[in-house]
């Protein structure tokens, strides 16, 4: 399918697992796109495999000047800007180390994983609408996540971004829509990535028990979903958070243990 042909995107975090499988899809679908990361070999070695369909751009999520330089040279390139991916995210595994809990936490990690998880999607937004009104339609997908709705034991900062992103993705789908632009949120579950494996050894095990699908999340099943949001197929849809997550938030908290205790009847 060539749903995009002609439209232009930007994916930031582009140079990681997920933000390199949605560039391919979404210039699989007729789309060029702007493949943004901090790391400019990242965003490189995601891009070249695209020939004239992609741009690499290094630019920091956290850095108002960059992220307004990356959707600037993004339009001065390919001449107008349809799809926005804001995807990227606090990564450094030493400060994730020390995102804990409410009491532990040191206040820069906090600032830090607010400043690029929730302010970065905020520029992001704030730098691009102005050239989708002008064309009259436009389609932004923020990155969320399943932590963004549920607690947990660790990563306090991670979750309230994600959270954050959730409010973000209603409020600019509110203040924009009747300007022809929508905004939705995905919230991915465990996805087979090798920083997953870095970040969280073991915990694919962990949460295998509590995922009704019978396989684990890919970063091409991410892309999909992107694809079909920057699509006009998804037209009436906006202000949503849509979860993939193989259906591990669909059932009662106890639900592994009750299958395992019936299989072991």
């Amino acid at each position: 399918m060539r749903r995009l042909e002609g439209r232009v995107a930007i994916v930031t975090g582009g140079g990681g697992g997920i933000g390199a499988a949605v560039a391919r899809r979404l210039v699989a679908e007729g789309a060029r796109v702007a493949i943004a990361d901090l790391i400019e070999d990242s965003a490189r070695r995601a891009a070249e495999p695209l020939g004239d369909m992609a741009l690499a751009v290094q630019f920091d999520a956290a850095a108002p000047e960059s992220v307004k330089a990356l959707v600037e040279r993004t339009v001065a390139h390919f001449g107008r800007l349809d799809i926005l991916h804001n995807n990227a995210a606090m990564t450094d595994p030493v400060l994730q180390a020390q995102d804990t809990t409410a009491i532990d936490i040191p206040i820069e990690v906090w600032n830090t994983t607010m400043s690029i998880n929730v302010t970065g999607y905020l520029l992001g937004c704030k730098y691009a609408l102005p050239y989708m009104i002008s064309a009259g339609a436009g389609s932004i997908i923020n990155t969320a996540s399943g932590s963004g709705v549920m607690g947990d034991l660790a990563r306090i900062a991670y979750g309230s971004s994600k959270g954050a992103i959730i409010a973000l993705t209603k409020y600019v789908a509110t203040q924009y829509g009747q300007q022809g632009i929508r905004c939705n949120a995905i919230a991915p579950g465990v996805i087979l990535t090798p920083a997953l494996e870095a970040t969280a050894p073991g915990l694919k095990e962990i949460i295998k028990r509590h995922v009704l699908t019978n396989r684990f999340g890919t970063p091409d099943d991410i892309a999909a979903l992107v694809a079909f949001l920057a699509s006009d197929e998804s037209g009436y849809i906006t202000g949503e958070s849509i979860g993939i997550n193989g259906g591990s938030l669909a059932h009662q908290p106890h639900y592994a243990d009750l299958a395992a205790a019936m299989a072991g009847a």
